[in-house]
């Protein structure tokens, strides 16, 4: 089948999937913005009382961080993100095209929903909230590299978007934690943006990055987290496809059964 012709009948059959991993990219926007200007912000009363009681950066971002890692489980877990898999990342959704769970139409649309949504979302917040997400505190929550550099950052988050998609995979094919598996990421996504924010500003997300780059027109390295998240997430993938033979999916599906697990989508017409 010509792939234009395979794009538009997955986009007639796979909408839903589409919109749903837009809305759930928009949806981590929005929270991880607002969490960040009510923490960060000099004006927030609850950042004054915060640091009135001598709390640090890295005590604020304890509530950031349990509160970002619960929007991922709800989102999870939400019927629409079991819909279409809830991946809102396109490092996930390609690891699962190369585990032969998702067709390439469906690829291509995931990614431009996943990197429609986040831009929406940035634009929108910058649109109502920009004087005050544009705070230097704030900006709008660019992932930079820390203090160490970009070598250190591309290393970081290399190294975490490793491990989450090590997590995910063991957890998905494990009869026991499978149902588990968003509680396990979005324990990570909390520790993660907790431990390893200084050092690369805790991305795992290229639609992610990129959303908040062009709302802050500020495109310094980011290179790196276009690069880096998918390429570890593959190498963990390839990893563990070696440890763990994974059966493709069935040609005319795109993925396993929500039901079975929250993270593979199942756009079957």
């Amino acid at each position: 089948m010509p792939l234009l012709t395979e794009l538009i009948l997955a986009l007639r059959r796979h909408w839903p999937y589409y919109l749903a991993e837009a809305v759930g990219l928009g949806v981590f926007m929005l929270s991880s913005s607002l969490l960040t200007l009510a923490l960060e912000h000099p004006a927030s009363g609850l950042h004054q009382a915060l640091v009135a009681q001598g709390a640090g950066e890295m005590l604020r971002r304890v509530p950031l961080g349990v509160g970002m890692g619960l929007v991922i489980v709800g989102l999870a877990y939400h019927p629409w993100g079991k819909r279409s898999g809830a991946h809102i990342n396109p490092a996930v959704t390609l690891a699962f095209w190369q585990l032969g769970k998702m067709r390439r139409a469906d690829v291509f649309w995931y990614i431009l929903a996943q990197a429609g949504g986040g831009l929406a979302a940035a634009l929108l917040l910058k649109a109502g909230l920009g004087t005050y997400l544009g705070h230097p505190r704030i900006n709008f929550t660019v992932t930079q590299p820390g203090p160490d550099g970009a070598a250190l950052a591309f290393a970081a988050e290399f190294g975490i978007s490793f491990v989450l998609m090590l997590v995910l995979l063991l957890t998905l094919h494990s009869a026991r934690l499978k149902k588990a598996s968003g509680w396990f990421i979005g324990a990570l996504i909390t520790g993660y943006i907790i431990w390893e924010t200084p050092y690369s500003g805790m991305s795992l997300n290229p639609a992610r990055s990129l959303a908040s780059a062009v709302a802050a027109r500020n495109f310094a390295d980011l290179w790196l987290y276009l690069v880096a998240p998918p390429t570890a997430m593959g190498l963990a993938t390839a990893l563990f496809q070696r440890l763990h033979p994974v059966r493709a999916a069935d040609p005319g599906r795109a993925g396993e059964s929500a039901g079975e697990s929250p993270h593979y989508p199942n756009p079957a017409p």
